[in-house]
């Protein structure tokens, strides 16, 4: 017959000798918690003073609470009495096994990190980067999403993105548009510069500083041409290069300049 009493003094003595372990570890928790909260909060105070990115912010606020609550977690398992070392070297094995699972997660991760912290560009901002362009929809911690001028949506991995040469055509307020304008070897070239530099002076888009350039650039197989570079705002990038191709073939037409076509002599000689 097992001795009852053997038994019940051993319990009696595992209650009396974890009693205070346990209650101490529970009121550590608590308090634990709440000053974990305050620390938190304070956190997330000064990331937002940062101007930190909304999502980057909480992304960080979470990690650094779970960090937090991790070691203290630790902190009261030790209080009690059990070992933590092993403990510590099993989340250590399962974080290392959990890495090499995501490490192309982990790689976006790293990248949407260096976007939102660089801030190479911003949610409205036309961009190329990883082969594609388009208007900057949503920029997340993983991923960036973006709009094709017809409407598509294109989801790139922050990994890719970060990782590749980035062209931003939105950072400064104007932009350059540059033509190349070909008339032919026997038509008169201040006659059609005169026409390239009234057709800029009379689209008000175009600014006046810095000054714009015509100059003939090249002469071609075919044609002399004229290259020509103005400045507009950069809203007014794509209405000015549309409108003045087509009032310059109209303008060009009007004056009697032509624009050849490519060509080519050929001659034939006969054999006797």
């Amino acid at each position: 017959m097992p001795d009852v009493s053997a038994y019940m003094d051993m319990l009696k003595g595992l209650i009396l000798e974890y009693t205070p372990k346990l209650a101490a570890a529970i009121a550590v928790l608590i308090v634990g918690l709440w000053i974990i909260k305050i620390i938190v909060k304070g956190f997330n105070k000064a990331t937002t003073r940062s101007k930190m990115d909304l999502s980057l912010q909480k992304f960080l606020s979470s990690l650094f609470s779970m960090g937090l609550k991790v070691m203290l977690v630790i902190s009261v398992i030790s209080m009690v009495g059990i070992e933590t070392t092993s403990f510590v070297a099993i989340l250590g094995a399962a974080g290392l096994a959990v890495g090499f699972a995501l490490q192309g997660s982990l790689s976006n991760f790293a990248g949407g990190v260096l976007i939102l912290i660089f801030k190479p560009f911003k949610v409205g901002d036309y961009i190329e980067g990883a082969g594609v362009s388009g208007t900057v929809h949503a920029i997340e911690v993983l991923a960036t999403t973006m709009k094709t001028p017809d409407n598509k949506t294109i989801i790139i991995p922050n990994g890719a993105l970060a990782g590749s040469t980035i062209t931003n055509y939105s950072t400064e307020k104007t932009r350059r548009v540059d033509f190349t304008f070909g008339i032919g070897y026997g038509d008169d070239m201040q006659k059609a510069r005169k026409v390239l530099l009234g057709l800029i002076e009379k689209d008000e888009r175009i600014l006046k500083e810095p000054a714009p350039f015509v100059a003939v650039g090249n002469l071609g197989d075919s044609t002399v041409d004229f290259t020509v570079r103005v400045w507009v705002n950069a809203s007014d990038y794509w209405g000015v290069h549309f409108d003045m191709i087509e009032n310059v073939k109209n303008a060009f037409d009007a004056e009697g300049i032509s624009i050849p076509y490519p060509q080519m002599d050929i001659h034939q000689y006969k054999e006797n």
